[in-house]
């Protein structure tokens, strides 16, 4: 059984939930099971499903670590309708859930390797039912256009600590998403150089 300093934090998550909870309200069902891939703290989930609570959420996360900190934030906030957190590896074809109405995807695809992103793609076009969303977030490379500093630093400090991860570039994304079923339905610019990319199931 985690204990409660299991509970993990992180200041990124308090200051970004609210504009992403802004776009989220617009884009998901009224009902049904979203699937967050990659939880980490679990801090962003329970935010969510306290202000969405006709919604079940579903967390996942293949760290341990992260697991029991979710498993103790639903503890100690009571949630009622987040389900316990599944280990799913983006990158593996073998998840243990079989649909979702609805998939978010939260600071994720710059911290993990490529194959991570395309079985996040390849997860969204099996489990989403048409029309279903696919909510990512995070900072992007964009064709023909220089990132700003604060991002080019930060791709730096990724590719140090892992040369498989770093910001990515979001037309890689979105071809990559549609020869999974996936059509980019909108690109908000977001507070601190990030991007919410929305898609939909065909």
């Amino acid at each position: 059984m985690p204990s409660r300093n299991s509970r993990l934090s992180s200041p990124s998550a308090l200051r970004n939930r609210g504009p992403i909870f802004n776009l989220l309200r617009d884009v998901l069902p009224l009902s049904g099971t979203v699937l967050e891939i990659a939880s980490g703290s679990g801090e962003h989930i329970i935010h969510f499903a306290a202000l969405l609570p006709g919604l079940t959420w579903q967390p996942s996360d293949p760290s341990p670590q992260a697991r029991a900190s979710i498993e103790q934030w639903v503890k100690a906030e009571a949630t009622t309708n987040v389900c316990p957190p599944l280990d799913i590896d983006a990158s593996s074809e073998a998840w243990p859930i079989q649909h979702a109405d609805a998939m978010i995807a939260i600071n994720m695809v710059h911290i993990s390797p490529w194959a991570a992103t395309q079985g996040l793609l390849k997860g969204a076009g099996r489990l989403l039912p048409g029309g279903g969303a696919l909510l990512l977030y995070g900072p992007y490379r964009r064709e023909g256009e220089p990132l700003v500093e604060s991002n080019a630093k930060f791709d730096a400090d990724l590719r140090s600590r892992n040369p498989a991860w770093g910001i990515r570039l979001l037309e890689d994304v979105v071809s990559t998403a549609e020869t999974c079923g996936l059509v980019l339905k909108s690109v908000v610019d977001m507070p601190a150089n990030n991007l919410c990319v929305v898609f939909t199931r065909l």
